[in-house]
């Protein structure tokens, strides 16, 4: 049984909300010009709290114990909403890396390939966890009818 259900669902539907958000401001912001930079400050803060209630969805998953199914969803949904930064982070650590090691063959091109693999994992592979991990989340929710471990 899950202690404060209550906390837990303000979490996880805040962050569906934002990334709803988030993917709408990127899909939609090059129809329109001028829009990226006028909204890009909103987007920032969205984005750290995205990444902010995602490791407090983890948090609170380990916390009280939620065992089955439902944790595993929701430890999908809170590390893809964490995972997008650090890859991204990372992906600019292998491309200067690469850079650096250019005049050296095999690290040249083993940095090269973490480069693309980071970027891949963060721009195509995230989102996806996270839309995996929600609805999983959802369809535990409306089967069981509550929080309840599955």
């Amino acid at each position: 049984m899950i202690k404060n259900p209550k906390v837990l669902k303000s979490v996880f539907w805040s962050l569906l909300g934002i990334f709803i958000l988030l993917v709408s401001y990127f899909v939609f912001s090059s129809q329109f010009s001028g829009v990226e930079r006028l909204l890009f400050p909103l987007v920032a803060v969205l984005g750290l709290i995205f990444l902010l209630l995602g490791v407090f969805l983890i948090f609170l998953t380990i916390k009280q114990k939620i065992k089955g199914k439902l944790k595993i969803f929701l430890i999908l949904t809170g590390v893809s909403a964490i995972s997008p930064l650090v890859f991204s982070i990372l992906h600019n650590f292998f491309y200067a890396l690469g850079i650096i090691g250019e005049n050296i063959f095999i690290i040249k091109y083993i940095m090269e390939i973490l480069h693309v693999a980071s970027f891949l994992i963060a721009l195509l592979v995230s989102p996806i966890g996270f839309l995996v991990g929600a609805i999983g989340v959802i369809v535990l929710f409306m089967r069981k009818g509550g929080w309840h471990p599955a």
